[in-house]
């Protein structure tokens, strides 16, 4: 067989219909007929007596869909509390589940899906590919713009017997249908706005800066692919829109154009690590993450100047660095470079409120080693980085991010 690379390949797996616009979620009692009139709406807390749930529900009621509300969802999704919400949902028989909220509440209700279909333990499930089947039909609603969720096939719980959270991915897990209406968003405080966005050009830059894997055509293929033909465009694209938007979007949250501009982008970038996978920003953060409790986009924003300092000293993968570069600014591809490219993203960070440092997050040095011990328990992450992932290396990035520093060298 002639040896394939991801520059000739590509894999896409997507909901079969996917609204973003303005006033979208007028769509929902259609999309959500066309799987069922029983509907279980996994939602946000928060959401619970508002016009966005009150109006949605009755518009689904007068479509002819019976509509059971349940909100009992905790952030960090513990196993427990998802096993109790599943069980809720095979009770009540739902057809569809309709999940509306930021990316903790579509997580959750893949999670209900999964458990409605299958026989538990979750941590059956736990790792790629162990999903057997389709799952109860997901409708998703993001009302944040930053997760990507209503588009991807991983879900992330916390399991009390483990240190970090853990995954389910599983094409099984991708909703029939996304549904993002950047006016959804409008509500959402600056920080929410900020941390989210960041992840999502996140998500845009693990997936472009991917590292090629090896692709056997007769065998099984893995959930996330690496670098992909099919994605290249679309992460640009997202990187595109959230550049000038995120910082606007953060500044004025009621202006209209920014709101759609970054729905749009976190839209895209959810769809280019869906298929590629991300890598070391996301596997330094789920340490960090549980180490100083704070979101998970600020971990990953904060970290990925120092990434992104470090994957420059790689000509290949600096090119891919100036490349989204030009994208983010909208500028021509010769007056890019990685180091611009670098340039920009702490500017960024620094118009939205990321913070710049670890020890500003309250992390310090001596439990820098174990950081970088848990993350090298992402093996899935880390295959999916484009230079191989030491312990040093880690240790490397996580040095200059506890300092707030960036190297001086140049790219090889």
């Amino acid at each position: 067989m002639p040896e394939q690379t991801g520059m000739q390949i590509g894999t896409l797996r997507l909901p079969a219909r996917v609204h973003v616009g303005w006033g979208a979620r007028a769509q929902l009692p259609e999309v959500v007929g066309l799987h069922g009139r029983r509907a279980l709406a996994v939602v946000d807390p928060f959401l619970v007596g508002t016009p966005v749930l009150t109006e949605t529900v009755e518009a689904l009621t007068a479509a002819g869909i019976e509509v059971r509300v349940y909100a009992d969802i905790t952030p960090e999704l513990p196993v427990d509390t998802l096993t109790a919400a599943a069980e809720v949902a095979r009770e009540y028989g739902a057809d569809v589940i309709v999940a509306i909220g930021g990316g903790s509440a579509l997580d959750a209700a893949k999670v209900v899906a999964l458990l409605s279909r299958f026989d538990g333990p979750l941590s059956g499930y736990y790792g790629e590919n162990l999903v057997p089947g389709p799952v109860v039909p997901i409708v998703a609603v993001p009302t944040t713009a930053g997760t990507g969720s209503e588009v991807t096939p991983v879900a992330v719980v916390s399991d009390p017997d483990r240190e970090l959270k853990v995954g389910i991915s599983s094409p099984f897990l991708v909703p029939v249908a996304a549904i993002v209406d950047p006016e959804l968003t409008v509500g959402a405080p600056p920080s929410v706005t900020a941390f989210s966005g960041i992840d999502a050009l996140v998500h845009a830059v693990e997936s472009y800066t991917a590292r090629e894997l090896d692709v056997d055509w007769s065998a099984p293929q893995p959930v996330f692919t690496g670098r992909n033909a099919l994605i290249e465009p679309i992460a640009l694209q997202a990187a595109a829109h959230l550049g000038p938007w995120l910082p606007v979007a953060v500044r004025e949250p009621g202006n209209r154009q920014a709101r759609s501009e970054v729905a749009r982008g976190a839209l895209l970038g959810g769809i280019a690590f869906g298929s590629t996978g991300t890598h070391l920003c996301h596997a330094l953060q789920y340490p960090i993450g549980a180490l100083t409790k704070t979101p998970h986009g600020l971990g990953t924003g904060l970290v990925l100047p120092y990434v992104l300092d470090l994957l420059r000293q790689d000509a290949g993968t600096a090119a891919r660095i100036a490349a989204l570069g030009a994208a983010l600014e909208g500028i021509p591809a010769d007056e890019a470079s990685a180091e611009r490219t670098l340039a920009r993203v702490v500017a960024i960070n620094a118009e939205i409120g990321v913070p710049t440092d670890l020890a500003a997050i309250g992390l310090t040095r001596d439990q820098l080693p174990h950081v970088a011990d848990l993350a090298l328990r992402s093996a899935r992450l880390l295959a999916i980085a484009p230079v191989d992932p030491t312990r040093e290396l880690l240790l490397e990035v996580l040095e200059h991010a506890l300092a707030g520093t960036l190297t001086d060298r140049s790219p090889a």
